[in-house]
């Protein structure tokens, strides 16, 4: 190796030791949206589960549901999806945010919003969080059928 190739590999590993460490997702979901969305992630980007998981919510209560949302919590940084504002779930993610402030909370979950997710999960928060709304609302559109001309 020469000098310049020498001088550009210190410069990518220092720029990947200032990056934040990935951060985990956690989809907090009614039925069993949380675990499809999840499923349908690993199957399109092949991630893994220190990625993202899902927690369910059928029909334990809000504190059960909590603690399940708290335990998936690891590491330095985390998200929490949700389906609905102001749904149980999303009460829920509000509760756990009290014991862990610095937690996000995105509402509104969606496959787009996911996939975006896992491949930008290194970013800082302060871009990360709004980017993910945004790639949600995105995704979102509508259409009607063409009336038939005669």
């Amino acid at each position: 190796m020469d000098g310049g190739q020498v001088e550009s590999t210190l410069a990518v590993a220092d720029q990947e030791r200032e990056r934040p460490a990935p951060a985990r997702g956690v989809v907090v979901a009614h039925g069993r949206l949380a675990e499809g969305l999840v499923a349908a992630v690993r199957q399109i980007a092949g991630v893994t589960d220190d990625a993202l998981v899902g927690v369910s919510h059928g029909r334990e209560g809000r504190e059960e549901l909590c603690e399940r949302a708290m335990s998936e919590l690891r590491g330095p940084r985390n998200l929490l999806f949700t389906d609905l504002p102001s749904g149980g779930c999303h009460l829920a993610a509000l509760i756990v945010t009290r014991e862990r402030p610095e937690v996000p909370v995105i509402t509104g979950v969606n496959l787009p919003m996911l996939l975006d997710f896992v491949f930008n999960r290194r970013l800082e928060f302060d871009e990360l969080v709004p980017r993910l709304a945004q790639k949600g609302q995105m995704a979102i559109a509508g259409n009607r059928p063409r009336p038939q001309l005669r």
